[in-house]
């Protein structure tokens, strides 16, 4: 079984995603499952995990109405304002509702100015709930907020995490050092995962295997075979390549650094991770 553990939809027409422009090309139009099935029954892909693109909680409750709709969708990572005070009762009431579909929460920390926001005291009471309700923290985050997280997570040694692409190194700018000892020691002091997504975003499009492998290498000798999930990051990958060059890609780069584990990375460790119950 394989498992997408990354992937997106969106309706311009919601009007709540700040960050999706015209300026972004290929990605500034609707993209919905229709548009996904297709790809996956080509790619011999059996479910994924819908994860949000906008910062509010009606995207949420609109991805968990399709994920309702849509028998691959297998779970949902949604958004809350961890910050406000009423948080923990906003995610009662998103679990409450999800109907067991929702799985985790992202906050979009990538376009938080502070690099140590993640530590805030006022996100203690947020994080505690998650814990309560088994919800996952998928961390979209560059190198910069590596260290601070890792704070956060021997704060919250309860707290599932899973690091969003692999941390978003920026592999097109030779950035390897400032992103390896920081990926390295977070995951050797807490039990972070990892996604295996979007390394080819950050490369450029024309980027082969050659120039993906020593952050893939990297990956998997600091996470090992059991703590890394393969994700598509669909239709984001639309801007650099198609959803089956980068499996394709992903496929050659597990089997240079986790031969025999191919079951693990593509679909078991999403399902355990994310408690896919429907998958099990």
């Amino acid at each position: 079984m394989i498992v997408d553990a990354h992937q997106h939809f969106w309706r311009l027409d919601r009007g709540d995603y700040g960050w999706l422009q015209p300026n972004l090309g290929v990605l500034y139009r609707d993209y919905l499952p229709h548009d996904l099935a297709p790809l996956l029954k080509t790619s011999n892909v059996d479910a994924t995990v819908l994860v949000q693109a906008a910062a509010t909680e009606g995207e949420t409750r609109y991805l968990l109405e399709l994920s309702a709709e849509y028998p691959f969708v297998s779970g949902v990572v949604g958004w809350v304002d961890l910050e406000r005070h009423d948080a923990p009762q906003r995610i009662a009431a998103l679990v409450a509702s999800s109907n067991g579909l929702l799985k985790g929460l992202r906050p979009m920390m990538q376009d938080i100015v502070d690099p140590n926001w993640v530590l805030r005291p006022q996100l203690d009471p947020a994080f505690d709930a998650m814990v309560e309700y088994d919800l996952s923290f998928d961390a979209l985050v560059r190198p910069q907020h590596l260290s601070a997280l890792r704070k956060r997570l021997r704060q919250h040694p309860k707290l599932r995490i899973v690091i969003d692409h692999a941390g978003k190194p920026n592999i097109a700018g030779n950035g390897f050092s400032m992103w390896a000892d920081d990926m390295a020691r977070l995951a050797h002091e807490t039990a972070a995962r990892c996604k295996l997504s979007g390394l080819l975003t950050e490369a450029g499009g024309e980027a082969g295997v050659e120039i993906l492998d020593s952050y893939a290498a990297h990956v998997f000798a600091c996470f090992g075979t059991e703590r890394v999930l393969w994700g598509s990051d669909w239709p984001v990958v639309n801007s650099v390549c198609d959803y089956g060059r980068w499996l394709a890609l992903a496929r050659d780069l597990v089997g240079r650094h986790a031969p025999g584990h191919e079951a693990a990375v593509f679909g078991a460790n999403a399902i355990a991770f994310y408690s896919l119950e429907s998958l099990r």
